[in-house]
């Protein structure tokens, strides 16, 4: 059976790397652990390895409730614990009362030293502090060189995973029904803009579908999958009933508050 069938073809060469990872701890006898991974690769992750008798596997990013998580696959007879993962969650304060600091200030800061996506986990900015989950390799450069963030100084330090805050996220659902599951369809309705404003957006480059820019817009969407609109935040495909008397589908959608 062809194993792509499944999945999208443009997820192909990350269902090539977690088979090469399968080959790699299979021939080595050593555990792998993996960059973190946003949660369409989680799932996908689990899907081809999740039930093999001869492997061990678990994801973890700091807490259970984690978007961007690690993974280690390892010989059955292993055990996997927490330490493993090689996490390291830093944490620095800012003068709130003279600098407004968002998400997408940190991660800029972040990107711009050069370091991939992949090395970092959750972010949280939050009541004067910022948390930044990374790969333990990499925390030392971090602390070193990101000292300042949108001209507040910043020093960053190890800090335990008991203190890692909760984000405080809203999602609102909402229940619709829609003639087709296409990209530029979703759109429309979930940020409730015209067919050809979302057609735009999209061959603009500004909609992403789990964490990748799609310009598509006959592309066709997934339960399960995320989606963010530039300027207009993150959404999700929470649920696909099925279709309607008249041939539509009905689906139930959460959109980040």
């Amino acid at each position: 059976m062809d194993i792509y069938q499944h999945f999208r073809k443009e997820e192909q060469p990350f269902i090539d790397q977690v088979l090469s990872w399968q080959e790699e701890v299979e021939r080595s006898y050593q555990r792998k652990v993996t960059d973190f991974l946003d949660p369409r690769e989680q799932k996908i992750f689990g899907s081809l390895i999740g039930g093999k008798e001869d492997f061990r596997w678990h994801l973890f990013g700091g807490k259970p409730s984690a978007e961007r998580k690690r993974a280690i696959l390892a010989p059955y007879y292993e055990e996997i614990a927490r330490h493993n993962f090689e996490l390291v969650l830093l944490e620095a304060d800012y003068p709130v009362k003279f600098v407004s600091l968002a998400h997408r200030d940190v991660m800029g800061a972040f990107l711009s030293m050069g370091i991939k996506r992949k090395k970092l986990g959750d972010l949280i900015v939050k009541d004067g502090l910022i948390q930044i989950i990374t790969a333990a390799e990499i925390a030392p450069y971090v602390k070193m060189n990101l000292t300042n963030i949108k001209n507040a100084g910043v020093r960053f330090e190890d800090v335990s995973f008991d203190r890692l805050m909760e984000k405080e996220e809203q999602w609102q659902e909402k229940n619709m029904t829609v003639a087709s599951l296409r990209l530029d369809v979703l759109v429309k309705e979930i940020y409730q803009v015209s067919r050809q404003t979302a057609v735009q957006f999209i061959e603009k480059g500004l909609v992403k579908v789990n964490f990748r820019v799609v310009d598509t817009p006959a592309f066709m969407l997934e339960q399960g999958d995320l989606l963010s609109l530039r300027g207009k935040g993150r959404s999700h495909v929470k649920e696909i009933h099925g279709r309607s008397k008249k041939e539509k589908w009905k689906i139930t959608a959460e959109i980040l508050k």
